[in-house]
């Protein structure tokens, strides 16, 4: 049987300043192909392109990957601001109805950094445009020098709920992770329950309660080093169970039975 085909919800990038393309990290297609088990396939995410009702016709599971840009304001109720960053409009257009419409079909999932932020306002919450701005929390940016491996360094934990559905995933009640986000979540949407934390209490790990299928999203980047890690790899794992068996024909598999 031909492998099931996961649709990569990549941004927009502008190549050696003047080319117009777009983009998903090789790290996601490996994870994808080489943990997942499934076909990786790159998301031109703009609505001049694609549709919605196109790509859940065509793809078994989606993920939602991280990017510079992020998720506009305007999305959830609140005015643009300098700290707010970049955007790209494109992406909103796509991937905030297609997150709605595989919630609400139990098509699988799964949110990356600025897809785990997705996930929470296509539910209607809200984002804070800086974490490391309000009191008490740490700097959960990207160091801004360094080699890959530096800035993919294991650089805190994250607390997962007792017996949820990522301690019941992990196998742990206590992971250590990377973190490379300047954004997090301000309000759950209507169903997100926030299954892990790190340290300073910024939400880490989500699901989207009583959604029919797997709705797995985290603020970390478990792409990196995903067959190796032993935090990514049953994560990529589950998820790529959730597809074939979505391709399969035999329906969803809650995230709350992973």
């Amino acid at each position: 049987m031909a492998r099931p085909i996961v649709g990569i919800i990549g941004n927009r990038y502008l190549m050696n300043d003047q080319y117009p393309v777009h983009t998903g990290g090789t790290m996601n297609s490996e994870a994808v192909a080489q943990v997942a088990q499934c076909l990786p396939l790159l998301i031109p995410t703009d609505p001049r392109y694609v549709s919605v009702e196109d790509l859940l016709a065509r793809c078994d599971g989606f993920l939602f990957t991280g990017g510079r840009p992020n998720v506009h304001p305007a999305e959830y109720g609140e005015a643009e601001t300098e700290a707010h960053g970049a955007f790209d409009r494109d992406r909103d257009a796509i991937a905030l109805p297609l997150i709605r419409a595989c919630v609400a079909r139990g098509q699988p999932i799964l949110g990356i950094c600025r897809g785990f932020q997705e996930v929470n306002v296509a539910m209607g919450g809200t984002l804070y445009p800086e974490i490391r701005d309000l009191p008490g929390r740490m700097n959960h940016r990207m160091p801004p020098d360094g080699t890959l491996e530096e800035k993919f360094e294991l650089r805190h934990t994250v607390r997962f709920c007792d017996g949820g559905v990522f301690h019941r995933l992990m196998g742990a009640p206590e992971v250590l992770t990377n973190t490379l986000h300047g954004q997090g979540i301000k309000t759950p949407g209507a169903g997100v329950v926030v299954d892990g934390h790190a340290p300073d209490g910024t939400p880490e790990a989500i699901y989207v309660k009583d959604a029919p299928g797997f709705t797995l999203a985290v603020q970390w980047h478990p792409e990196w080093d995903a067959a190796n890690d032993p935090v990514s790899r049953p994560l990529f794992t589950a998820f790529g169970d959730a597809v074939r068996a979505w391709a399969k024909g035999q329906g969803a598999v809650p995230a709350a039975v992973v």
